[in-house]
């Protein structure tokens, strides 16, 4: 199906592939770029004024900024009210460490309790917009639940393959949505050679991570929100929890949009961003520390942070490309690490996060005991999900 962007709010102008910067159409229905088969990344018109007022105020979700967001026509968004998500200070944990600025955002209070609720609306929303009658996944467990909403929020098929292991409250969500699920033993890996094979005649829309170009749109947003939830400033190191590195990627893209379009004062310095990954599974490092050439042949295993079981992902270049152009790095945390981060943020700032958010508190600690963060900077956690998701994998384990 072909789109027309007549009278449309969006920007948006192309797409282009992540490696080689070969362009394509954006009113096509696109997955990876032919060229490369790497991910294709939106483009939008940033040449002419766009002044932060195109913001809709009245707007309390993450399409408040739909100038720069991919959707052409408004009858298509599919939303639930993602976005927007409370950026928290955290006083006690500041005080006990000797930290002038700490916070914590909580994508944990996003629809279906998780970061992946912004991915998915505007992946399904597309979907809808390009003509798709169903969509296909393979996931650790939030971006399973997130599609299987979204779906059924638009009258979509959804196709769920989850890795055995993951908590019930995860399967049990996607049943209550209608979707179709299967449980494959491995990895998100083994789910996505299970989606290759049961969507071998591309009958439905892959939504893998970054197989198509518009999760990342939606990722995006959570930059934007930064950046207008601080009157305009940024934080000077952001930790987020990467496997599949979707967001990570998409914040940095909108932190570049924005300092393009003078959104940010030029004296407005980038973060230095830090992916956060599990001991169990941390291919990221591995790669960039020069172990191994890339992640193509790692071997990983699961972790109570089931979002961050992700031993070959698609975006290592690209994440790659965003720790270097922060001057960031990668950090891994253990098992009991993560579990340390989410007591510390449950018992002194009331917060039950999933483990991925103790890992990167965790991941923050470890890179002040180095030097590598200084406690008198602005330190910006993000926390993809909410723990209760999580209640198989740390319940009875609250106290050590």
């Amino acid at each position: 199906m072909k789109l027309v962007a007549s009278e449309s709010l969006s920007r948006l102008a192309a797409l282009h592939c992540s490696a080689c910067g070969t362009e394509y159409s954006a009113f096509d229905l696109q997955r990876v770029s032919a060229c490369c088969n790497v991910p294709l990344v939106a483009d939008y018109d940033l040449h002419q004024p766009l002044s932060r007022a195109v913001i809709d105020q009245a707007d309390t979700s993450m399409w408040r900024y739909g100038a720069l967001l991919p959707l052409l026509h408004e009858e298509n968004k599919v939303t639930l009210g993602e976005g927007l998500t409370p950026l928290l200070r955290l006083p006690r944990l500041a005080a006990r460490h000797e930290l002038a600025h700490l916070l914590l955002k909580d994508e944990g209070q996003n629809p279906t309790g998780s970061f992946k609720a912004r991915g998915l609306s505007m992946a399904v929303s597309k979907a809808k917009e390009m003509g798709v009658e169903g969509c296909i996944i393979p996931t650790a467990g939030n971006a399973g639940v997130a599609l299987a909403a979204y779906c059924a929020r638009a009258g979509l098929r959804a196709v769920v393959v989850m890795p055995r292991h993951t908590p019930e409250a995860f399967k049990e969500e996607c049943y209550w949505y209608g979707a179709e699920v299967e449980l494959v033993d491995g990895l998100i890996s083994d789910c996505g050679a299970r989606v290759r094979q049961r969507n071998a005649d591309g009958a439905l829309l892959d939504i893998s991570t970054l197989k198509e170009p518009y999760r990342l749109e939606g990722k995006k947003t959570m930059g934007y929100e930064i950046a207008e939830q601080l009157g305009w400033t940024l934080p000077d190191v952001l930790l987020y929890p990467a496997g599949g590195g979707t967001g990570l990627i998409g914040i940095w893209k909108a932190f570049q949009e924005m300092k393009q379009l003078g959104w940010l004062a030029p004296h407005v310095k980038l973060p230095r961003m830090v992916a956060v990954q599990a001991e169990n599974c941390c291919p990221l490092l591995e790669t960039y520390e020069g172990r191994q050439p890339n992640c193509h042949n790692y071997h990983g295993h699961a972790t109570l942070a089931n979002g961050l079981a992700v031993p070959h992902p698609l975006g290592e270049n690209m994440m790659l490309r965003v720790l270097r152009e922060s001057h960031g790095t990668v950090v891994s945390v253990s098992e009991e690490g993560m579990l340390d981060g989410m007591r510390d943020l449950g018992h002194q700032e009331g917060l039950f996060v999933a483990p991925e958010g103790g890992a990167v508190w965790t991941a923050a600690r470890q890179l002040l005991a180095t030097g590598a963060i200084h406690p008198d900077e602005k330190i910006l956690l993000l926390n993809t999900g909410n723990g209760q998701k999580y209640m198989d994998n740390v319940a009875g384990r609250a106290w050590g």
